[in-house]
């Protein structure tokens, strides 16, 4: 690329007409991309060398055309990566954003809206108010319930953690009770507050992969004995490896009567509950203390979009509200909303805009019809799965997750040997550019794995895909 001449070296703004029409090319771009995205491979990757060449340089001095470091932002970096949105990509948690969503973020960015207090925001603050309520009411919180807004699912439960202890007088050896299911942010988190790894309690899942409620009430008590204080029971609505909801009601009057948090990991099953399937499925999440949820996976929203909610906002509050001198000016008034007071980030983005956005544009009737027919596409692909010769189903469908395995009929083979074919099988997937799909471990044994959430996916889709990796087990298992 050509340097460009500065015009004045103290300029960092851009004339009126080039600003547009740098947007419109941008546009451009982004809506070619989306256009083409079923036609393109879910997966294109690059090794590190080979992106060392073609990235690694020093700054420039003087600055390259606009246009032209646009043309080649889109052709040398961003392709280069998992395709999250597209209607093939079935690996780890899907994210495919409405349109209104992406603008919002733009126009998030394009304002510089900075949204910690109310006097740096107080129309954005007013609107993530009103977000939180609606997800406050879908999840059957009562009024004095409330939250923010936060990057991701990780960030949510860090701070319904940091409530947790402080909740429970912020103990000398803390403990929290999670099974062999729950995500690694529930661990991280712990960690990053001051539990020690003898107070992060992980309990061996039942045969359904969920919390054993007889064997928490065990670790529970062994954990007391040892000198340890329970801050928190972590259950999960929607696993990561199966989807798996733990048995919420039960887990509910146990930490009810034993006066322990409970916090439910819903990050990328929560928002089922807007489907009368997902609050079937769903019954006793009301029931926690605390909630994490990822807006930006079954919402359909941008990177990034997590929430954490509280039973009751003050316990948010009393855990993290500092009154430094130089925010003395942003002390408002209690019904003005500082939104600093509730997580650990002072300098946020205008997260709750997509959302607000969306729901605005679509309404809630197209979310739940989204949702409901992820879940019957897991459903079906469970069918399949379950009638195809070789294929060997490890988990039923939840929450549009499934796990299955190819396994050669009528062949002895070891588990060693088996586990190698699906490797190879995985591999061809994604190289053949048939799909996107990951592989996780249930009981030590190797499953390819399916997770549906996509709006854009259709039945072919997924009876395309499976029906490959059956062609390839079959190919692979005979040479």
């Amino acid at each position: 690329m050509k340097e460009r001449p500065a015009s004045d070296a103290n300029d960092l703004r851009m004339p009126a007409e080039q600003m547009r029409r740098l947007a419109e090319l941008a546009t451009e771009r982004l809506i070619a991309r989306l256009e083409g995205l079923r036609r393109d491979a879910p997966w294109r990757g690059a090794t590190r060398a080979e992106l060392e060449l073609l990235l690694r340089e020093p700054p420039p001095e003087s600055g390259h055309d606009a246009f032209a470091v646009l043309e080649r932002a889109v052709r040398d970096v961003l392709p280069v990566a998992a395709r999250v949105d597209h209607p093939r990509f079935f690996a780890f948690v899907p994210s495919a954003p409405t349109w209104p969503g992406v603008i919002a973020d733009y126009l998030a960015a394009g304002f510089n809206t900075f949204q910690g207090t109310w006097l740096g925001s107080g129309g954005p603050s007013q609107l993530e108010l009103v977000v939180i309520d609606w997800i406050r009411q879908w999840i059957g919180f009562p009024e004095s319930g409330g939250g923010l807004f936060t990057s991701g699912g990780s960030a949510a439960i860090l701070d319904a953690l940091v409530a947790a202890r402080e909740q429970a007088g912020a103990p000398d050896r803390p403990a929290i009770f999670l099974s062999d299911q729950t995500h690694s942010a529930v661990e991280r988190a712990a960690r990053i507050i001051g539990v020690r790894p003898q107070g992060i309690v992980m309990i061996p899942s039942d045969e359904d992969y969920r919390l054993p409620v007889e064997a928490l009430g065990q670790a529970v008590a062994k954990a007391r004995h040892d000198g340890f204080t329970p801050i928190a029971v972590c259950a999960n609505a929607g696993t990561t490896n199966t989807g798996a909801i733990d048995r919420l009601p039960k887990i509910a009057d146990y930490c009810a009567a034993e006066k322990i948090w409970l916090h439910i990991d819903a990050a990328y099953g929560g928002f089922a509950v807007l489907s009368e399937t997902g609050r079937r499925m769903l019954a006793g999440i009301e029931r926690a203390d605390s909630i994490s949820l990822d807006a930006h996976k079954w919402l359909f929203q941008p990177f990034e979009a997590g929430c954490v909610l509280v039973r009751d906002v003050a316990t948010l509050i009393r855990a993290f509200s500092v009154n430094p001198d130089y925010l003395q000016d942003t002390k408002l008034g209690l019904e003005h909303v500082n939104f600093a007071d509730r997580g650990y980030q002072l300098t946020r983005s205008f997260r709750a805009l997509k959302v607000w956005m969306s729901v605005q544009t679509f309404g809630l009737a197209r979310f739940r019809t989204a949702i409901s027919r992820a879940m019957e596409l897991a459903e079906e692909a469970g069918r399949l799965v379950a009638k195809t010769p070789g294929l060997e189903l490890l988990s039923p469908p939840s929450l549009g997750v499934l796990c299955f395995r190819y396994r050669p009929a009528g062949k002895a083979w070891s588990a060693e040997r088996i586990e190698k074919l699906n490797e190879a099988i995985q591999a061809r997937v994604i190289e053949s550019g048939t799909a996107m799909i990951s592989s996780t471990r249930l009981r030590g044994v190797y499953s390819l794995r399916l997770c549906i959430m996509s709006h854009q996916t259709t039945w072919d889709d997924v009876r395309e895909t499976i029906e490959r990796i059956s062609e390839f087990g079959h190919e692979l298992s005979r040479a």
